[in-house]
C-alpha cells in the first residue's frame, strides 16, 4: 500500500468513527422518540446540515472501503496491479454515486 493510500485509509477511518457513532445515536434517538419513517423524512427534508453530514459519510466510506478491499483482495487472491486499482476505483465511484444519490433523495424527499 502506498503512503497516500495508507493516509487516506486512516483519515477516513477517523471520519467514519465519528459519523457512525453520530448516525447510530440519531437512529436510537428517533426510535426512542417513536418517530415513523414519514416523520423522519419530514425532518430531513431540505435539511442542509444532515445532507452535508451524510454526504461526508458517503464520501469517507467510498474512499475507505475500496482501499481496504483492495488490500484484502491482493492478499487473498494475489490479484495486483493496475487492473485491481481500476476495479477498486470503479467500486469507489459506484459507492459514491449511489450513496450521494440516496443522500440527495432523502434531502429532497
Amino acid at each position: 500500500m502506498t503512503a497516500k493510500l495508507f493516509l487516506a485509509q486512516r483519515v477516513t477511518a477517523a471520519i467514519l468513527a465519528f459519523v457512525v457513532v453520530a448516525h447510530l445515536s440519531m437512529i436510537i434517538a428517533a426510535e426512542h422518540a417513536g418517530l415513523t419513517a414519514g416523520a423522519i423524512l419530514a425532518r430531513t427534508h431540505h435539511n442542509l446540515v444532515l445532507f452535508a453530514f451524510y454526504a461526508l459519510f458517503v464520501v469517507a466510506a467510498a474512499i475507505h472501503a475500496p482501499i481496504g478491499l483492495r488490500n484484502v483482495i491482493a492478499e487473498w487472491t494475489g490479484w495486483r496491479g493496475r487492473s485491481l486499482d481500476l476495479a477498486m476505483g470503479a467500486f469507489a465511484v459506484a459507492l459514491a454515486t449511489l450513496g450521494l444519490r440516496a443522500a440527495f433523495a432523502v434531502y429532497s424527499a
